[in-house]
């Protein structure tokens, strides 16, 4: 029935999620998921919205969550958005903030949505290419665009930019907004949210999904300044007014107010994340190193695709990207120390010999 599409839709190649299999007694090691499970706290505030309200619309604001998140970065909520995940915050950047006439700039090997977006908002992409090392260059973003987007840690190598980087990369682009995918930065990275009052076209994007293990909430939020967030909310008012349900909202707030279970949370990912590179390193792959809740890795003797096979026969799912320069590697999230334990025992048996 493709005679009734509009004309846009035969031009898109959609973003593909990671698979989500229904196999039983599966390591699911392909999503970068939290290995754990959300903040308690979170988890009763979530319980309690579940009443008599949910008759009722929710706070089209999110006035609360707004003000969570500006308190725990030093804020004020009219430097905050909110939204249904971060994805669909990325989505209302670039239809509100990087449609120019001039080109949107993005790593070539990164977050895959980036060029999916531009294509479904009719935006030039100019991807720049990664170093040798997969590390960002950020010299290479200055030059004219009609913005620039970048994970930090990128996806899916894992690899950070300093913060005096990211202050270098807003003065090479005084005018063009500077998106900062920060999906995974409480792995190790610092938050380029102290910037914020510094810079007006700076726009940090986080997401609740990985930190704060509630990516089936789906809860994002961006953080800058006013005139970014405005427009911002000009856009989501024009799509849909209410992207929070109540209790999304309130299970976010409780979660970001819990300080001692998202840092205990993030101190176990960081251990397991090292004890997984050090195992692999012990096999013969070489790893990027990663300041994210996943590695990316490579091993000289054996094809990623045939490990990633060899894997799912142990019923271990990774990803593996068929991209360009990067179709001989294998992005693993860091999962328990038992799961990591079993993958790290799997793949002595599938390169060990």
């Amino acid at each position: 029935m493709s005679q009734f599409w509009s004309d846009i839709v035969h031009q898109l190649t959609p973003y593909v999620p990671g698979e989500q299999p229904k196999m039983s007694k599966l390591i699911k090691l392909n999503t970068n998921e939290c290995p754990y499970g959300p903040s308690p706290r979170a988890l009763a505030a979530i319980r309690e919205a579940v009443s008599d309200d949910l008759r009722l619309y929710p706070d089209p604001q999110a006035d609360a969550l707004k003000q969570a998140v500006a308190n725990y970065f030093q804020l004020a909520p009219e430097n905050v958005f909110v939204g249904n995940g971060s994805d669909e915050i990325l989505a209302h950047t670039f239809h509100g903030l990087l449609k120019h006439d001039a080109p949107v700039l993005f790593p070539d090997i990164s977050y895959s949505f980036y060029p999916v977006y531009c294509r479904l908002y009719d935006i030039e992409a100019a991807p720049v290419a990664l170093r040798d090392d997969f590390a960002i260059a950020v010299e290479d973003y200055a030059r004219p665009n009609g913005g620039v987007i970048l994970p930090n840690p990128n996806a899916p190598t894992g690899r950070l930019l300093s913060l005096s980087a990211i202050e270098q990369l807003l003065q090479a682009n005084p005018k063009s907004v500077v998106v900062v995918d920060e999906a995974y930065i409480d792995f190790g990275g610092e938050s380029a949210a102290a910037l914020v009052p510094r810079y007006p076209n700076l726009l940090v994007v986080q997401t609740l999904s990985k930190s704060r293990a509630l990516a089936g909430l789906r809860v994002g939020f961006a953080l800058g300044d006013p005139a970014l967030i405005e427009a911002l909310v000009r856009v989501k008012d024009s799509f849909n007014s209410y992207p929070l349900d109540r209790p999304a909202i309130q299970g976010a707030v409780a979660a970001i107010e819990d300080h001692d279970y998202f840092g205990d949370l993030c101190a176990r990912v960081i251990a397991t994340r090292e004890r997984l590179t050090t195992g692999l390193e012990r096999l013969g792959f070489s790893v990027i190193p990663s300041q994210a809740n996943f590695v990316f890795t490579t091993h000289p003797k054996h094809q990623a695709a045939d490990i990633a096979a060899r894997l799912r026969e142990d019923s271990i799912i990774v990803r593996h990207f068929r991209q360009p320069r990067i179709e001989n590697y294998l992005r693993i999230t860091v999962g328990t120390d038992e799961e990591i334990k079993q993958l790290l025992e799997s793949l002595q048996r599938i390169v060990g010999a």
